[in-house]
């Protein structure tokens, strides 16, 4: 296990908060067990504050202020620390953006929409558009780019491993026209080929699977405890309870073990790909949308 480092306080605004926080507990004498008893936080969960990884709720801080002597200090900057982090990305996913960049390994599970490390600038904005329909135009495309930026990640000098299990539903649902979608699947396959990444499809012929349920992540880090992190439409709960996070692990191998095998699945994304721009190839040439038609008429009379 590589030794713990101080946090940069100069790299961001909860860089900064952690640092202080770690500084003025140091001052005091306190270990982090100590400062976390009478809180219903985790030694964990203060430990990754203080390296910047996670915002610090209110009630924490409160917490802080009265057993540091702080004088409200880090209750007035608790929401500055948590604005800066909160540009374009949604308030729950925000700690998750900014674990990701310091995790291990990250192992999704998609039934629904491609996660978002591997989505385009078009198929993101749909996504968003559907999601927010009253939303402006800036703020979708502040979402958007949040979103992209995320994929900065593998540029790093220790990019976290990717696996994700995708539903084949989500590559077949047509989020985008076919040009779009071509673009979705070309672009997904190519980040997986060049990030050394896993991706497996669960066959739409499967009718039952052991991981039956929303959006689920699970993180692992180097110099932390792994968590687990699920999502619904307009919240999300982040676990690291060892147990859980445990029979997470366990329901995440069974529907990997019921996926189809890495290659097999990226040749499926190419195959749907490939119908996809034979499609929108059809559409913008009417004589091979003809041919395309009579044929179906034929195969219908037979």
């Amino acid at each position: 296990m590589p030794p713990k480092k101080d946090p940069d306080a100069s790299v961001s605004v909860p860089c900064f908060y952690g640092a202080e926080l770690r500084f003025k507990r140091e001052v005091a004498g306190m270990t982090l067990e100590q400062l976390a008893e009478g809180s219903f936080r985790g030694i964990s969960f203060l430990s990754q504050i203080e390296r910047g990884e996670r915002r610090m709720p209110m009630d924490l801080a409160r917490h802080v202020d009265e057993r540091l002597g702080t004088d409200g200090f880090f209750q007035r900057r608790c929401e500055d620390a948590a604005k800066a982090r909160r540009v374009g990305i949604a308030e729950y996913f925000a700690d998750v953006a900014e674990m990701e960049r310091l995790a291990r390994t990250i192992e999704d599970w998609a039934p629904m929409f491609v996660p978002g490390l591997l989505q385009t600038k078009a198929y993101a904005a749909a996504i968003t558009r559907s999601a927010m329909p009253r939303a402006s135009d800036v703020e979708v495309e502040e979402i958007v780019n949040a979103r992209l930026g995320r994929a900065r990640l593998f540029a790093g000098e220790s990019p976290p491993k990717l696996w994700a299990v995708l539903d084949e539903s989500v590559i077949r649902r047509r989020v985008l026209p076919p040009a779009g979608m071509a673009e979705l699947l070309s672009h997904m396959t190519e980040v997986v080929r060049s990030t050394r990444s896993i991706v497996q499809i669960v066959p739409e012929t499967d009718a039952t699977h052991p991981f039956m349920m929303g959006m689920t992540r699970i993180m692992t880090f180097f110099d932390a405890p792994p968590l687990v992190y699920t999502e619904g439409l307009h919240s999300s709960q982040l676990i690291d309870y060892p147990a859980l996070v445990m029979a997470y692990r366990e329901s995440y191998d069974l529907v990997r073990a019921a996926a189809l095998p890495p290659e097999a699945s990226l040749a499926m994304i190419e195959a749907v790909a490939e119908e996809y721009r034979n499609e929108a190839e059809q559409q913008h040439r009417p004589e091979l949308r003809a041919v395309a038609q009579e044929q179906l008429q034929q195969r219908d009379r037979r």
